[in-house]
């Protein structure tokens, strides 16, 4: 019977990346989405476009749509792309029908390495390098514990990135506090905090990601990448990146926390890398990344050997190639933020710079979203950024 692939999350780029490397070899891929239209449904290599209720509402409700739709288009293979998708089916995985395949390993083992407050007591046990760290049950705990803290800035890390809780989905994340007095006030102000979380050491240095595909707990497949720009440029979303030879130490840590959950499907494994060299392990998501197309173009297709492994076929050979991925109005956003900085932060001289860069934004560089044999997503996500723009 051929298999049908139902891939959630339509307005990710990794979800249009997991689409066009399934839908390229034949396979019947329809794409999923709490919108009516999404980037990725878009594709030319979409199957069907459905729609479901959004889990952050209702996880019961979004897995209750999704047991109808799996039997009306006779669904066999589930690719969830975020967090919040992810967290609702494993919620409720028993439930699925036996012919569906959802690539996790059990649900225990991901919670070993989703839930943070777990995973950095586990990877202190098995020898892997984390940031100082004070594990908290709660605001008071955490409270109690800064007063013995003289070194700032300090790292606040919810357990988790999104929370379930009464059937809905709250969303969490990582703050840096400056001073004592900071800190006090971001615990007291945000009601995640009101969850176990952590209070880490701040490491100086630059933050690396090992990409891993596994097959029953054994390492099929590795990737890394190198952050040429980021969104804001201080930090964040990966704009403009290259495929970078893997550095084997985060490899042998990612493997060491991987192996021993026997884990089973893709992960994401960041690290903060200091000036010594040593990578501090940051936390594990049981998930596609941002930058998943930036692999596929290198020679590594996750999505596509994800399926073959789940479905009792081996994975071709590996043939490491370097690439260079651009998501373009991503990047522009960056310039934006840029050009509005004050010249105390950017010089009217680095300004200039930042757009020459951005006009020239190196040889032999693809873009993410806007391919020639596939532009609905691309005109799909501009007029959605016109739109936010204007409004």
């Amino acid at each position: 019977m051929e298999s049908r692939i139902l891939v959630l999350d339509g307005n990710q780029r990794a979800s249009l990346a997991a689409v066009r490397s399934l839908g390229a070899r034949d396979l019947w891929v329809a794409v999923g989405e709490s919108s009516a239209t999404s980037m990725a449904g878009l594709s030319r290599y979409c199957s069907r476009m459905v729609s479901y209720p959004d889990p952050c509402g209702s996880p019961r409700l979004f897995f209750k749509a999704l047991l109808e739709l799996i039997e009306k288009h006779d669904i066999s293979f589930l690719l969830p792309i975020t967090e919040a998708t992810t967290y609702a089916l494993l919620l409720y995985r028993e439930e699925l029908p036996d012919s569906v395949t959802l690539p996790f390993p059990s649900t225990e083992a991901v919670e070993q390495l989703a839930n943070k407050n777990e995973l950095f007591r586990f990877a202190a046990n098995i020898g892997v390098p984390i940031p100082s760290t004070s594990f908290c049950d709660n605001v008071d705990e955490g409270l109690r514990k800064l007063e013995g803290i003289d070194r700032f800035p300090i790292v606040l890390k919810p357990f988790k990135s999104k929370i379930l809780e009464n059937d809905s989905i709250t969303s969490t994340r990582v703050l840096i506090a400056d001073s004592a007095e900071d800190a006090r006030a971001l615990l007291k102000s945000h009601t995640f905090f009101s969850h176990p979380f952590t209070i880490q050491s701040f490491i100086e240095g630059t933050g690396q990601g090992v990409f891993a595909l596994f097959h029953q707990g054994k390492a099929v497949c590795y990737f890394s990448h190198r952050r040429l720009r980021e969104k804001p440029p201080g930090g964040g979303v990966s704009v403009l990146s290259e495929s970078a030879p893997l550095d084997d130490s985060l490899r042998v840590s990612a493997e060491k926390l991987l192996e021993s959950v026997g884990w089973h499907g893709v992960a994401m494994v960041e690290f903060r890398v200091d000036h010594n060299g040593t990578g501090y392990l940051m936390e594990v998501n049981p998930r596609f990344w941002g930058s998943l197309q930036l692999a596929i173009d290198s020679g590594i297709d996750f999505p596509w050997w994800l399926y073959l492994v789940c479905t009792n076929k081996r994975p071709p050979e590996v043939v490491w190639r370097h690439r260079r991925v651009r998501w373009i109005l991503g990047d522009l956003d960056r310039l934006f933020i840029v050009l509005k900085s004050p010249t105390s932060k950017y010089s009217a001289r680095e300004k200039l710079i930042e757009i020459f860069r951005f006009l020239k934004p190196g040889a032999r560089t693809r873009h993410e979203v806007n391919r020639w044999n596939d532009l609905k997503p691309f005109w799909f996500e501009l007029k959605q950024y016109v739109r936010a723009l204007r409004g």
